[in-house]
């Protein structure tokens, strides 16, 4: 449940709860995958920290709304809300060209952004140039950090006992959802994409990215320590994945020839 909010500096942002159903993960993915976006090139609203006071939702009558703005007192997400912009409709057109189609198929190929699709296809227009928003689904595989492979596997289980779960390296896997992205028809230039992806995408951006992400979005969970030791596996992850970016830049060719 998204809203419209005024900041302190006179600014209409996208307000993204931390409270609401999706969780502060949510929070991460909209920021880490939104930023990654942008050092790649491409457009996406300027993101905020919001700060939302624990009376702001005290006198609010609906208990829904109330409870949500309860629940999400600290420290939220605001996208910069761009005004008069309409949603990215395929069949109206135009289509956008083949470099930018390409950018933004390889960039949620990726981050592993399922939620590009005709369906809900997340970009604006406005000013007449295509903008990404709404990158909330990205980077699934937080959502099962137990599974991260952290060194050697466990042992094979003795006769009778049930096999051990090895973990599964989610850096390499591609990215079969790609075959539903909405830009996929247009993105001709692939290869080239991704190369320019691995390009701006080094070791530093990458670092850079991630330690942004608030700490109070990084804690309370049991499998990371601390908030240093949570961001260290996100920059790993991401960093490994480019490197495996022949397996999911494959898929998305195999996918995209069965289009056109």
């Amino acid at each position: 449940m998204p809203a419209i909010v005024e900041g302190d500096d006179y600014g209409l942002y996208v307000a993204k709860f931390r409270g609401a159903g999706q969780g502060v993960k949510a929070l991460v993915a909209e920021q880490i995958a939104g930023e990654l976006a942008r050092v790649a090139g491409l457009r996406v609203p300027e993101l905020v920290l919001l700060e939302v006071d624990p009376a702001l939702g005290r006198n609010e009558p609906d208990y829904e709304i109330r409870q949500l703005l309860k629940a999400s007192a600290g420290t939220n997400l605001g996208v910069d809300y761009l005004p008069g912009s309409v949603t990215f409709d395929p069949a109206a057109g135009p289509p956008p060209g083949a470099e930018l189609a390409s950018a933004v198929v390889a960039l949620d190929a990726f981050v592993a952004n399922v939620d590009r699709t005709a369906r809900n296809t997340n970009l604006l227009v406005w000013h007449r140039e295509l903008w990404l928003i709404d990158h909330g689904a990205a980077l699934t595989f937080h959502h099962a950090w137990e599974q991260y492979p952290r060194g050697p596997a466990p042992p094979r289980a003795e006769l009778g006992g049930a096999p051990p779960r090895v973990a599964r390296d989610t850096a390499r896997a591609p990215f079969p959802a790609v075959k539903d992205h909405v830009l996929l028809p247009w993105a001709a230039d692939l290869p080239d994409a991704v190369a320019r992806l691995r390009e701006r995408l080094d070791p530093g951006s990458l670092g850079r990215v991630v330690a942004a992400v608030p700490d109070a979005w990084l804690v309370g969970g049991p499998t990371f320590p601390e908030p240093a030791a949570h961001r260290a596996a996100y920059v790993d992850h991401l960093a490994r994945r480019l490197e495996a970016a022949e397996l999911w830049l494959t898929e998305a060719e195999r996918a995209r020839a069965l289009l056109v």
